[in-house]
């Protein structure tokens, strides 16, 4: 099991309704499904502890004093996270370390649990006053409870019950059909998926036979995305710099409001075949603008009920790997330039979709392509998208030289000039410990995607231990 021809955003409107599904996040890191490592995710589950998309079952070991249970059996990493945002103005903007701890045991054979969290520290925003106090309150320091369930197996069926992470999607780093994570979107979608995904509090149950899976979930309290505030270097409210914005509403997560889904998937003559309806509080943000029409703007994020459709393929021709993923949404709200139109907003349904090839080259070096278009039904003319958004994406890696490797990820409109690029090298350079080294670049109109970014190029430096 598993974020204009002259002034319009790529596939994501200026109210950033879309939760990704819509907007791309592509791995930098060598952890999780990454772009340097491994491009393709597993065609389904091999065992009963993978169909939640665990990567190995527990071991038997010989039995432990109680005490020694106690601190040993535990794993995770701590990375520290260097960036200076090097465009004007000039500004330095993340001395941040992480460190997650997890740990995984069992009752009986059938009864497991897991438990994880992680802190996070950021002097930048002790040495410096460059960011308004809210933002430097909100993003100083976290607590975050990861992962922590119960799995119970009887028989076909798997339960897990608690805090989790449930992913849907199978394209290389991008978010279409992963419509149930919630996202950490105070770096925008430069993290990766495992620092940015968000676990929900969710009651999950799974039948497997033979090549079918049935899977069920239900959210009682939603999740949402972490979206900052106002202020910060990705803050992703509309028309930045001229705007003004209210606290974000999260008055919708409640138990009337619970999120709850249903996911097939088969096994046909090596096609990986899946489809699943969701409905949700939507993890995004949409900006509603509650000024009057005369007035300066005034945006308050909140939170809307949708309902999405949609399913994935994917297909393993040896050295070549299909993947697609499709998904309908009904329910958003998108800005449009018109004064008059209530909240400054206008309801439309989208159809989205990704393809994606990877490919296994000579010399340890790995490509991805994806092409992905968002359809709009009923178009609004003010709307600042095109009835129908392109786009394309190439990501290149590969090993250098010994335990040193290289990629570079180029995303981009193909309705207009609005892209991003993320060269990074990494560094093995001992057991348990990776050094890397890289940069992200935004480019385009200030209402773009990536290009409302432009001031925001940063180069960054990662020292991470793993253990």
């Amino acid at each position: 099991m598993h974020d204009e021809v002259e002034g319009k955003p790529l596939s994501l409107p200026l109210s950033l309704s879309l939760s990704l599904p819509s907007a791309l996040a592509v791995e930098n890191s060598e952890n999780n499904v990454t772009a340097s490592e491994r491009f393709d995710n597993e065609s389904g589950p091999t065992s009963r502890e993978s169909l939640f998309g665990d990567d190995e079952p527990l071991k038997e070991k010989p039995p432990e004093p109680a005490w020694k249970k106690l601190v040993t059996g535990w794993t995770g990493f701590s990375q520290l996270e260097i960036a200076d945002n090097y465009t004007s103005p000039e500004h330095f903007s993340k001395a941040k370390l992480r460190t997650e701890l997890s740990r995984r045991g069992r009752f009986t054979e059938n009864i497991k649990w897991k438990i994880s969290g992680r802190f996070d520290y950021d002097a930048a925003y002790d040495l410096s006053s460059f960011y308004p106090s809210a933002v430097r309150q909100d993003q100083r320091y976290d607590f975050f409870l990861r992962e922590n369930y119960l799995d119970i197996s009887a028989g076909d069926f798997d339960f897990r019950l608690g805090r989790q992470h449930v992913i849907w999607g199978e394209m290389v780093g991008l978010f279409f059909a992963d419509v149930v994570s919630a996202k950490d979107q105070r770096e925008f979608i430069l993290p990766s998926f495992d620092i940015m995904r968000i676990p929900q509090w969710a009651m999950r149950a799974e039948y497997s036979k033979n090549d079918t899976h049935v899977e069920v979930l239900w959210i009682p309290v939603p999740t949402i995305d972490e979206i900052g505030k106002p202020g910060s270097d990705y803050y992703p409210g509309p028309l930045r710099g001229t705007a003004s914005f209210l606290g974000e509403d999260r008055s919708g997560r409640n138990v009337g409001n619970s999120n709850y889904g249903l996911r097939l998937s088969q096994l046909v003559n090596g096609w990986d075949i899946s489809g699943f309806y969701y409905h949700s509080l939507d993890a995004a943000s949409t900006f509603y603008r509650v000024s009057g029409p005369a007035e300066p703007l005034v945006f308050q994020p909140r939170h809307d009920e949708i309902d999405q459709v949609g399913g994935t393929i994917t297909k393993d021709f040896g050295s070549i790997v299909l993947k697609g993923e499709l998904v309908y949404t009904d329910g958003r709200k998108f800005n449009v330039a018109r004064p008059t139109a209530l909240n400054g907003l206008v309801g439309q349904n989208t159809l989205d979709y990704a393809i994606g090839l990877d490919f296994n080259l000579p010399a340890d070096t790995r490509l991805n392509l994806q092409f992905f278009q968002r359809v709009f039904f009923a178009h609004d003319r003010d709307n600042f998208s095109d009835s129908v958004e392109n786009g394309a994406s190439i990501l290149l890696g590969g090993k250098i030289w010994q335990k040193l490797e290289a990629q570079a990820l180029l995303i981009h409109s193909l309705n207009r000039s609005d892209w991003m690029f993320r060269p990074r090298l990494s560094w093995q350079f001992e057991k348990n410990w990776r050094w890397a080294l890289g940069g992200d670049v935004f480019g385009g109109e200030p209402t773009g995607l990536f290009g409302r970014f432009e001031n925001n190029d940063r180069v960054y430096t990662e020292l991470r231990y793993s253990f």
